[in-house]
């Protein structure tokens, strides 16, 4: 069982490690106006997406395993009318997954499988949540892949 607790350690801190860096990577090239900005009618700015994982990371993970005690304030993740700088966003998400990382690496092979529930998730246990937060973390870094493209392209339209 040691062994098995090892490589999920190790697959799953890898996975979010690798998805926290691919986040600054993609806003390098966002000014702040942009990383704010929302390039379609519809959907999310860059900014409120980080702002949303950061939240979705620290309570799922956060309150609900490590006991940090974090409150959420959903609404508030895509609507916040003063949200921060992109650098303090970005700061914010890396300490929400280096969080996550200790977390992960804090469960024993008894632990994964501990009771869990969460306010708006169907999660039954420790692993299915962690698992459950990376793939949402994924599908949200495609959107961030789309809209800093969009961005990109917006804005070098725009300078012609």
């Amino acid at each position: 069982m040691s062994e098995l607790n090892e490589t999920l350690t190790s697959v799953l801190t890898k996975r979010y490690a690798a998805n926290s860096t691919r986040t600054p990577e993609l806003a390098a090239a966002l000014t702040n106006a942009q990383f704010w900005q929302r390039p379609f009618p519809f959907g999310n700015s860059f900014g409120h997406l980080v702002l949303h994982l950061t939240g979705n990371l620290n309570y799922y993970i956060g309150t609900q395993i490590a006991g940090t005690g974090y409150v959420r304030d959903r609404p508030r993740e895509f609507n916040d009318p003063n949200p921060p700088s992109k650098d303090e966003a970005l700061s914010c998400f890396d300490d929400a997954v280096g969080m996550v990382l200790k977390t992960i690496s804090a469960q024993s092979p008894g632990d994964w499988s501990a009771e869990y529930s969460g306010i708006g998730s169907d999660a039954k246990n420790r692993l299915d949540i962690v698992v459950i937060c990376a793939a949402h973390m994924q599908h949200h870094i495609g959107q961030m892949i789309h809209l800093s493209y969009e961005l990109r392209r917006q804005a070098k339209d725009g300078a012609r």
